[in-house]
């Protein structure tokens, strides 16, 4: 094909040779792309696996700018305070959330897995280093911003990861990245970022967070909820600070807490509101009624679904919240009669309601949680296992339930079922994902125990109406 692809650009062995003539012109060095006299140049640096140029002064305190370009599967790497070969590394790779790693990732230190950019559409990005703090941009919006504290957490695969002084290296990982119109400005050695996040410091050795991500195991929240005083502004910063990717997701329904989206508009407007946030993007499908008010079409546009078994129709044919003792209205019925209604609920609605999540899994009211055992019966625990095996339905390790038990995570493991985690926060003061990352080492998880979005089949599903309201909202045959 004379050195070109069906996309138009160079194969691997043309884009390698047409790098090397480049470096060729310029010495070898990444320096030699860098604007001057503040004029842009336009050439681009084609990077394939392998191929990589460096930098041949040491940088310290600096703003490097730049556009990138990948094509489908490709990824590099940008290394800052390197040797040539080690430092701390930003990755380039877009694509779908399929558990990889993604653009604007400071890797292994705070690793992202939705990226801002696309494949085969030019994209900015920005890299500071200002002391101790690092921030990354990616289309004008931060991604990063971190502050590496006095003794931060590296295990030995990522003991050079520290500030310092060194190279910046633009390395080819994997398929096709372009580079161009890089400047780089260097900073006073008392440069300091004026809007480092003023939040309480990570205390690294001690931290849990930092572990999982020096694995490049995911830390991902897929239950967050902007509500009791959390904005979009505050779920940015603290996930930020934490290290903690967030999925931020509306309930789409009735009877819940929190900001209620009420039909198909709603729900796009909301989108539409979020989108340019690094989030994760989900809706849960609250109360029993949401696959009878909202469209798959407008559900569809968000990046996963969760739902849960909190809200149950009861044997008197009322909506029941069994998260309010107020609601948990037992007329005569035991406790072991009850909860084989939750259980036959549970089935039911991860039968009918296409979901990719069941969140707050396993959870039972208040005055039987103490014998949680006993009520979770084997026999009961296969048949919620069954279901979501069946529906490739992925389970929620609740961070704040601390629920399922560590017992049934592990049955749940055994049948290859995908975990996520969440927490179901009520206000802006919620946790770490303790819970959630203690049953990944009690239970042997893995990344490849973990739930994506690529992995969802709810599009492929049809919703069943099994409940019908009156105008009461009462359920009717």
């Amino acid at each position: 094909m004379n050195g070109t692809n069906i996309f138009g650009r160079m194969t691997r062995s043309a884009a390698a040779l047409a790098v090397i003539c480049l470096v060729g012109c310029t010495g070898g060095r990444l320096d030699g792309y860098f604007a001057k006299n503040g004029q842009v140049d336009e050439r681009e640096i084609a990077l394939t696996e392998g191929v990589s140029l460096a930098t041949g002064a040491e940088y310290e305190n600096f703003i490097l700018k730049g556009q990138a370009l990948t094509s489908e599967n490709g990824e590099a790497a940008l290394l800052f305070h390197s040797d040539g070969e080690q430092g701390y590394e930003i990755t380039i790779r877009n694509g779908a959330q399929d558990g990889s790693i993604k653009t604007g990732s400071l890797r292994s230190v705070r690793n992202l897995y939705r990226s801002l950019a696309a494949d085969g559409e030019w994209f900015d990005f920005e890299l500071a280093v200002r002391g101790k703090n690092i921030a990354v941009k990616v289309n004008g919006v931060d991604v990063v911003c971190y502050t590496e504290p006095e003794k931060p957490y590296r295990e030995a695969a990522h003991a050079a990861k520290l500030i310092g002084k060194g190279k910046v290296v633009l390395k080819g990982v994997k398929g096709d990245v372009k580079f161009r119109h890089l400047a780089m400005e260097t900073l006073a050695a008392d440069a300091r970022n004026e809007s480092e996040l003023v939040m309480p410091a990570i205390d690294e050795q001690t931290d849990h967070v930092i572990r999982f991500q020096q694995r490049d195991f995911p830390v991902i929240d897929w239950h967050v909820h902007l509500k009791g005083g959390l904005t979009k502004e505050m779920a940015h910063a603290m996930s930020m600070n934490y290290g903690i990717n967030y999925g931020v997701a509306p309930n789409a329904g009735e009877g819940g807490v929190g900001r209620m989206l009420a039909d198909d508009a709603e729900v796009r407007a909301y989108y539409e509101e979020v989108k340019n946030h690094p989030f994760l993007f989900g809706v849960q499908g609250e109360g029993r009624k949401w696959t009878q008010t909202f469209s798959q079409e407008a559900l569809g546009i968000f990046d996963y679904l969760f739902t849960d078994a909190m809200t149950i129709i009861d044997h008197k044919k009322r909506n029941a919240r069994i998260y309010r003792a107020e609601e948990v209205i037992r007329d005569g019925v035991t406790m072991d009669q009850y909860m084989e209604q939750i259980v036959d609920q549970t089935v039911k609605i991860l039968t009918n309601e296409p979901a990719d999540i069941f969140a707050n899994a396993t959870y039972i009211p208040d005055d039987m949680n103490a014998d949680y055992d006993k009520y979770w019966t084997e026999e009961r625990v296969d048949r919620v296992l069954d279901v979501l095996e069946k529906y490739n339905i992925a389970l929620e390790i609740s961070a704040r339930y601390k629920i399922p038990s560590l017992d049934i995570i592990k049955k749940a493991k055994a049948r290859g079922i995908k975990f996520t985690f969440g927490t179901n926060n009520v206000d802006a003061n919620f946790g770490r994902l303790e819970y959630s990352l203690e049953a990944v080492e009690k239970c042997g998880l893995t990344v490849e125990d973990m739930w994506f979005p690529t992995m969802s089949v709810r599009r492929e599903r049809k919703p069943v109406i099994y409940n019908h309201f009156d105008a009461s909202g009462k359920r009717v045959k």
